[in-house]
């Protein structure tokens, strides 16, 4: 099978969490080419013509389009199958958007794909599949804390908070996250803010880390909730999006208030932990991992062609 992946692409290359997952497809034997989009309204209007030319050129068995705004244009290209993959970001579209999307949904695109029964709901998409994004265990994986601190240079003295966000992204309340750090007045206490790492490079600091922190208003399924736990990495986190749900009941894993007072008592709380989750087990056992989202998401697929 062969698919065409659609997305946008800041500086022209592909958003980790959309190559992620076109990788985990590929290892499962799907021929996958990607196309991206430049940001900006006049980039999906340019794109609508080379979406449908690379489609037919190409000959793709169907297009997976990721995002709201590349659906879009992907369906003016006039393509079929249709896949798309909405992210948490399409839930808080102006009511418009999200007017459009439902009509869509139920009346152009052949599946529907969500992260989260949230975002089923909030976007009243009644024919949509939750389908959340998969972890890489193969490089996230458990490692030892003096190791990952030996090579990113921390002391081992220290008491680490990683938070991981994008600048500019004030969903993620990176001001809340520091006020609560300052709360404890703890000079042990190193906070990181992670924003200009590689992917790959994060499963080095969750490993260094006692403790990742999140403190969004909002998300969809948080790729670096899945990828903590399956480091074993204690989390700290708001109660957002899918988070609750993937961490259940794991030891060492703590939802907050959003509020710094509730946050610092929880960071206290994950700091006394003092070890490891067992976080990789449940991700395994909730199958969050990506060969079996790749499994689900190549059966959408063959159904959709079988149907085409």
């Amino acid at each position: 099978m062969k698919v065409l992946f659609v997305s946008s692409g800041k500086a022209g290359d592909v958003g980790h969490v959309v190559r992620n997952q076109g990788e985990s497809l590929r290892a499962a034997g799907v021929e996958i080419d990607y196309m991206t989009i430049r940001p900006g309204i006049a980039g999906y209007i340019k794109a609508i013509p080379i979406i449908s030319r690379t489609f037919r050129e190409g000959g793709h068995d169907l297009v997976h389009a990721h995002y709201s705004l590349s659906a879009f244009s992907s369906t003016l290209a006039g393509v079929r199958p249709l896949v798309v993959s909405l992210m948490g970001s399409d839930t808080f579209t102006p009511l418009p958007a999200r007017t459009l999307i439902r009509i869509l949904s139920l009346k152009r695109w052949d599946d529907t794909i969500v992260k989260t029964a949230e975002m089923k709901t909030r976007l009243k998409l009644v024919r949509a599949i939750v389908v959340a994004n998969g972890v890489d265990l193969d490089r996230f994986v458990p490692m030892a804390k003096a190791e990952a601190r030996i090579r990113l240079n921390i002391s081992p003295e220290k008491k680490v908070i990683v938070f991981v966000a994008s600048k500019n992204r004030p969903e993620k309340n990176l001001n809340l996250a520091m006020e609560a750090v300052r709360l404890l007045n703890d000079s042990s206490i190193e906070f990181m803010h992670l924003h200009d790492k590689q992917n790959a490079e994060i499963a080095w600091y969750l490993n260094a880390a006692d403790l990742l922190l999140l403190t969004s208003t909002r998300e969809g399924s948080v790729n670096v909730i899945k990828e903590a736990m399956a480091c074993n990495c204690p989390i700290v986190s708001t109660d957002v999006g899918d988070v609750r749900e993937v961490i259940g009941g794991t030891e060492g894993c703590f939802i907050a208030g959003y509020d710094s007072r509730s946050i610092a008592d929880m960071i206290r709380e994950a700091l006394s932990f003092d070890g490891r989750t067992e976080g990789r087990a449940r991700i395994i056992r909730m199958g969050l991992d990506s060969e079996s989202v790749a499994r689900r998401i190549i059966d959408i697929y063959t159904s959709v062609k079988e149907s085409d």
